[in-house]
């Protein structure tokens, strides 16, 4: 019963100091039409893992039939 009292504990712990509040930083440009702009956005991914970070903070372009170009480029920080 100790063992396993023992065990459950560490997995606990471990489970607990994987998840963490963590940060996106996106860059975000748009040009066409003969205009261009860009912005900064801090994003924070409350209460998640490196993995679950990792999935939620990408990189992204959309092209839009207007000719607009959109473009995220984001990195986990």
């Amino acid at each position: 019963m100790k063992k396993l009292l023992f065990v459950a504990a560490i997995a606990s712990l471990v489970a607990v100091s994987c998840s963490k509040d963590r940060t996106c930083t996106c860059t975000t440009s748009v040009s066409g039409n003969g205009a261009s702009s860009s912005s900064t956005d801090v994003i924070t991914l409350v209460g998640s893992t490196k993995s679950q970070a990792k999935a939620n903070c990408v990189s992204t372009k959309q092209t839009y039939t207007t000719g607009t170009i959109v473009t995220s480029d984001c990195k986990l920080n």
